[in-house]
């Protein structure tokens, strides 16, 4: 989770049980669980997932009561442990990614999260599949109309707080409020309600990196078994609900679910993350009407006062023949004031976006026309459809930096366009097919041999099926 988060909770002295040893199942005792656990998700009709810190270690965000952990470290008197990346620029784990195959399958029916690190959010999971328990730290709320706001940068208050920004839905304009809780906050039920209801109705409930210390949002698993369900726990240390638990794995959680997903035939989705910004061209005519004066900046499309979080600097420069003054943009907002001869009808700007610690590639080119006879002509295609694309070109050409214009308005009063650019900072490969490469000689041969069903590809097929007809 985040160390921004962690300092800004009250303190509290008690936080439960921290330290704890860690524990490794021996390696044949590992292949044996992950094959129960395979068979038992396969069998499954309504699985529930429940989240907890240790699903984010390997993304670089220290968990909090491992012998490394945020409260451990608290209890020593110890400094918190340095994060290895902005906590804004941190990506999703295999696990996340695998749980993202599980809901688009149709396996995972819901997934409940004690994370505030909003990488299920990012990682492609469905908003409305999805509890976070402890609120998001990307994300606001309005605090009349319910409306929400995920940002690509780390809210700066949590316990429920105003924030500077406004709701911007037509009609409202009411404050924003943070989503984080505090340790006096209780559950929000727009939260709770759904994470309980789909854990009475669970066959199964699977426990992913949780100490399940913290009540009561601990205790949402065990509704399953009042109803025959079973709960699988998958922690490094013990937890109080192990002797509840159908099946423990003392194992990283990445370990398990790289296990499973091979066994069931299923492939890890690669991770593309997409930010967006936004281009401002606005014109005024000088006094004496020889020249037009205009303004080029580059800024949030989450408000005026927002940060571009990924942007480190901007290079700004001309075509040769206009003899125009390159300039370098180090200090956000970032703008560029320029005047050009009335008589010119057309330029030609060229950016180098430098991006800041994180971002899989160092910089992206941009060459961005401005008009001096502004159009008021909107883009036809859907916003969506062209990220989907733009996601697809990625994946075919395994590089980042690659841009596309999503959104276009211009206005004649005053003078200003405003162009919307989805740019793919990040792209994280995780194995690709987990058939073979990924599983222990052990497991694949079992698979192999037909002692491991393979049927969840029917299941699959059949699931993605329905979805089709659904959106048709």
């Amino acid at each position: 989770m985040s160390l921004g988060y962690a300092e800004k909770l009250s303190f509290i002295e008690d936080v439960g049980n921290v330290g704890m040893a860690e524990f490794f199942d021996p390696p044949h005792v590992f292949q044996e669980k992950v094959e129960r656990l395979a068979g038992m998700i396969q069998k499954s009709k309504h699985m529930v997932v429940f989240t907890g810190a240790g699903i984010s270690t390997s993304c670089g965000i220290p968990d909090f009561r491992g012998p490394k952990g945020i409260w451990t470290l608290q209890r020593q008197g110890k400094a918190f442990p340095a994060a290895s990346l902005p906590f804004h620029r941190a990506t999703p784990s295999t696990t996340h990614m695998a749980l993202v195959e599980f809901e688009k399958a149709g396996i995972l029916k819901f997934l409940i999260s004690q994370n505030v690190d909003g990488l299920h959010l990012r990682s492609g999971i469905q908003r409305e599949k999805l509890s976070e328990l402890h609120g998001d730290s990307f994300m606001e709320q309005c605090s009349s109309c319910g409306a929400e706001y995920v940002r690509d940068f780390e809210i700066e208050t949590i316990g429920l707080k105003e924030t500077t920004r406004r709701c911007s839905k037509a009609g409202c304009g009411a404050k924003l409020r943070d989503t984080v809780l505090d340790w006096e906050d209780a559950l929000p039920p727009k939260e709770m309600d759904p994470a309980a209801k789909h854990c009475k109705m669970a066959d199964l409930v699977l426990c992913l990196g949780t100490s399940l210390q913290i009540t009561p949002a601990c205790n949402l698993p065990l509704k399953c078994l009042k109803g025959g369900g079973k709960i699988v726990i998958v922690n490094l240390q013990k937890t109080p609900k192990d002797k509840k638990a159908s099946l423990v794995i003392h194992e990283r959680v990445d370990e398990v679910m790289t296990g499973v997903t091979g066994l069931l035939n299923m492939r890890i989705p690669p991770f593309i993350r997409i930010d967006l910004f936004q281009i401002i061209t606005t014109q005024a005519l000088s006094l004496d009407k020889k020249y037009v004066n205009w303004t080029l900046r580059i800024s949030s499309v989450h408000g005026k006062q927002a940060p571009l979080p990924f942007i480190k600097s901007v290079e700004v420069s001309f075509s040769e023949s206009l003899s125009m003054k390159e300039a370098v943009l180090y200090d956000q907002p970032l703008h560029l004031k320029r005047r050009t001869a009335r008589s010119t009808k057309h330029l030609d700007v060229f950016l180098t976006l430098h991006f800041s610690s994180g971002c899989k590639c160092t910089h992206a080119n941009l060459k961005i026309p401005v008009d001096f006879e502004i159009s008021t002509d909107c883009l036809k295609e859907d916003k969506d459809s062209i990220i989907e694309k733009l996601k697809e070109r990625a994946v075919r050409e395994s590089c980042c930096g690659q841009t596309v214009v999503v959104e276009r308005r211009g206005t004649l009063v005053p003078k200003s366009e405003v162009t919307v650019h989805a740019i793919i900072t990040n792209i994280i490969e995780y194995g690709g097919s987990l058939g073979a490469s990924s599983l222990s000689n052990g497991l694949l041969k079992r698979r192999n041999e037909g002692l491991i069903d393979s049927g969840i590809c029917w299941k699959r097929t059949k699931a993605r099926k329905r979805t089709s007809r659904h959106k048709r």
